[in-house]
């Protein structure tokens, strides 16, 4: 299923690092969402917005959650139509895409 960027993830503005979320929790890393890349349809000139901080209800893709957290998402814009495989966990070295990183956690 192909999914179209949400609008509140091009708003997003600071540097990807670490904050406390209005919980306190402490976000110096991001929340794993899961241990698994996602597999996604993405389609020719669309802008995507991968969720960088994990607390997205709408993975991989940002919702905005993030807002309480100096992280930002990675916005994409697809070169061409292809299935992708963005990561999961969130620790990825090849951010937006899985790098396998997953398989040590």
């Amino acid at each position: 299923m192909v999914h179209a960027a949400y609008p509140e993830a091009f708003e997003a503005s600071g540097p990807a690092g670490a904050t406390e979320t209005k919980g306190g929790e402490d976000m110096s890393e991001p929340v794993v969402a899961q241990k698994a890349p996602y597999s996604e349809d993405i389609e020719r000139g669309k802008r995507y917005a991968w969720c960088r901080c994990g607390l997205s209800g709408r993975q991989p893709y940002c919702d905005g959650s993030h807002n309480a957290t100096e992280f930002t998402p990675v916005i994409l814009e697809a070169e061409e139509s292809k299935t992708v495989f963005f990561c999961g966990c969130k620790r990825t070295g090849n951010q937006p895409y899985c790098d396998g990183s997953h398989n040590s956690l």
